[in-house]
Order: C-alpha cells, then sequence, then structure tokens
C-alpha cells in the first residue's frame, strides 16, 4: 500500500519518528489482518458479482428480474467472489487505527490522487467521509452490492479497533493496563 492517507496525515499533524512509526506499523498490521479477514469471507461465501447476477437475472430464482447480458460495470470485475468489500474492509480498518490513535474522526485536510485518474484529486476532513466515499465508489462502479459495502466497512472497523487495542502498545500504555 502507498499509505498517501497515513503520510499526509502525520505530515500535518507534525507527528514525531516514534508516533509516525507506531502509526504506520499499526496501520501495516490492521491491513494485512484485513487482508487475511476479507478473503476467508469472501471464499466462504462465494458471492458472485453484480455483472454476473445482471447477467443471468433470468436464472436466479426471481421472476422480478431480467436478464441484461450486454450489462457492464466501469472497469474490468476482480476476479474473486464480490463479499465483503475488500476495499472497504481494508480502507476502514486504516481508518479505525487513524481514529483512535488521533482521537476523533476528524483529520487534517488531505488530498489523495488515484493513479488510475491523473488529474482527479478527492479531498477529506474526515475518516468518515472517505470511508463512505471508497464504499459508494464501489457500488458506482458496479464492483459491490451496498449490503457487501455495510458489512466489509463494520468488518474493517473493528478490525482496526482491535488492532489499535491488542498490538504493538506504547510503553506508557502497556503499564497503564
Amino acid at each position: 500500500m502507498s499509505h498517501q492517507l497515513e503520510r499526509q496525515i502525520v505530515i500535518a499533524k507534525k507527528m514525531d519518528i516514534v508516533d509516525s512509526a507506531h502509526l504506520m506499523a499499526l496501520a501495516s498490521v490492521a491491513e494485512a489482518d484485513a487482508g487475511i479477514a476479507l478473503f476467508e469471507a469472501k471464499y466462504t461465501y462465494e458471492f458472485w458479482r453484480p455483472i454476473t447476477a445482471i447477467r443471468n437475472g433470468d436464472i436466479d430464482g426471481n421472476p422480478a428480474t431480467e436478464r441484461d447480458a450486454s450489462w457492464q460495470p466501469i472497469d474490468v470485475t476482480p476476479m474473486h467472489p464480490e463479499y465483503p468489500c475488500a476495499h472497504c474492509v481494508i480502507n476502514s480498518a486504516v481508518a479505525a487505527i487513524i481514529r483512535t490513535e488521533l482521537g476523533t474522526d476528524e483529520i487534517p485536510e488531505v488530498a489523495l490522487t488515484s493513479p488510475s485518474l491523473p488529474g482527479v484529486t478527492h479531498h477529506f476532513t474526515s475518516l468518515r467521509a472517505y470511508t463512505n466515499e471508497i464504499a459508494t465508489a464501489r457500488i458506482c462502479a458496479g464492483f459491490h452490492y451496498r449490503n457487501s459495502t455495510v458489512v466489509g466497512t463494520e468488518m474493517g472497523r473493528q478490525l482496526g479497533d482491535y488492532v489499535a487495542k491488542a498490538t504493538m502498545q506504547t510503553a506508557q500504555a502497556a503499564t497503564i493496563h
């Protein structure tokens, strides 16, 4: 991961080297744990993606849906099961780490540019707005259903909260517990 969000927050908050390293390490652990958890879930549930469901609407057992064999999402659909939303899990886990470390959902303004959309920059001043935009983008792209983004966002939040409490406690925090 490029850690764009975390790096900009570290710089804006003028965090010292120890606090910066701690935040980056926790974010990295959360990302790794999120990846493990989300792929375990994806291959447990093996839920079909919108492209498959829409193109096979005539055989889904629901008489209210119709087939649209030519439907296309905005981009190439990932070749793994749909549920839960991977981007939602990972980014919400990182957001939970940042929220715990800063003690607030509000962040200094960050500007994130997608490598796949040069020149398009999004600005965020809250972690909730950041995670909400990621979830909405995955739905609008045609990769996920809303439920997958809701569950994925909550899964990531819980995972990030756990990592923040259980991993790499500072010396001061370790003496308090």
